[in-house]
């Protein structure tokens, strides 16, 4: 498989660049996995498709304003950090832009010396470890600071953070939102309970590298970006007693598919824990837990198209997404969803 398989035409006016008003009024494009048959829908009939008894898994990770905006000391020099991975309290694995120049030692200021920042180390892929000083309290300081990392196709500025967030949203530490749960309010969430549907939270933090582009020519020859997760004891017992009773296990969201797929042992049990994961999931992998997927449209090339293409059928992936640019659905984060089962 070479990753050009996975190149699809669309249109930059299907990019979504602001979320709709009603979150679970987005369109929503089913496929069936085993007939391959196709239907338009919204999203809030999600409803219709869950059984009493099936278990939705929700990704519970909140996005922080990871982006910040500040000077370099001395020369007064602009700079822009975005956040990826917090080492400990005051550490983290940063992207600087521009960096080259930044080396061990350099310091830089946020918010007229609110924040300030030091290089403790260059690494081989061009990243800095950095120590952060402030007075006052982290979070805190980065929600007065920071803006939201929104992908780089997004080109209007969001004027409400939260919706950049799920509504379910409770661990911080990502840098881009699972998108797929953008589309549950609360009010469908207590309709879904009032069904009988279990719901299974765990967190995966998101990073960047989802939407880094395969630069690989095989798809084999990948290597696939490290994500933070953790499987509470209580997820894991959710889970596993909806397999027992017969119930399907539906993932809201590539990253709760890939959670589940590095937790399950090879008979689909799930086992609490909290790791790193490197998961590719592309066609021909056999999954172990998952039976339907709640996602988005996906960047053409992208690792995500792999993994629904791995689960529902790259040819009845592609027919779906050259329906959708048919009939216009809107693309990617704030875009419309789909319903793979």
């Amino acid at each position: 498989m070479t990753t050009k398989d996975f190149y699809y035409d669309l249109p930059q006016e299907l990019i979504a660049q602001r979320p709709l008003e009603d979150r679970s009024s987005s369109r929503l494009l089913t496929l069936s996995r085993e007939s391959g048959e196709i239907a338009h829908r919204h999203f809030r009939d999600i409803i219709e498709y869950l059984n009493p008894g099936d278990c939705l898994v929700m990704n519970n990770t909140r996005v922080i304003p990871a982006r910040l905006y500040g000077v370099k000391e001395g020369t007064g020099g602009k700079i822009e950090f975005l956040l990826l991975k917090r080492i400990d309290i005051n550490t983290w694995n940063v992207i600087l832009r521009p960096g080259k120049r930044a080396r061990a030692g350099a310091r830089f200021s946020f918010g007229d010396g609110l924040l300030r920042a030091e290089v403790l180390e260059v690494l081989p892929d061009g990243n800095r470890i950095v120590r952060f000083e402030y007075d006052g309290v982290w979070e805190e300081l980065l929600d007065r600071l920071g803006e939201m990392p929104l992908p780089p196709y997004i080109k209007e500025k969001l004027t409400d953070k939260e919706r950049y967030q799920t509504v379910y949203s409770k661990i911080e530490g990502s840098a881009a939102a699972p998108t797929a749960g953008l589309h549950f309010t609360n009010e469908l969430i207590d309709e879904i309970r009032k069904k009988g549907v279990n719901i299974a939270e765990l967190t995966l933090h998101v990073g960047l590298g989802t939407f880094r582009p395969v630069s690989a020519e095989n798809v084999e020859d990948h290597v696939m970006h490290t994500e933070h997760y953790e499987v509470a004891p209580e997820a894991a017992e959710i889970i596993n007693k909806t397999r027992e009773s017969g119930g399907r296990i539906i993932a809201v969201g590539t990253t709760s598919v890939r959670t589940l797929e590095t937790v399950a042992d090879e008979n689909g049990t799930m086992r609490p824990g909290i790791g790193d994961t490197s998961i590719f999931i592309y066609p021909g992998y056999r999954f172990k837990i998952t039976d339907a997927i709640i996602t988005n449209f996906h960047l053409p090339e992208s690792t995500l198209l792999m993994l629904v293409s791995a689960f529902a059928g790259k040819e009845n992936i592609f027919r779906a997404y050259e329906t959708a640019v048919r009939e216009r659905y809107r693309f990617f984060s704030f875009g419309d969803a789909m319903l793979l089962y």
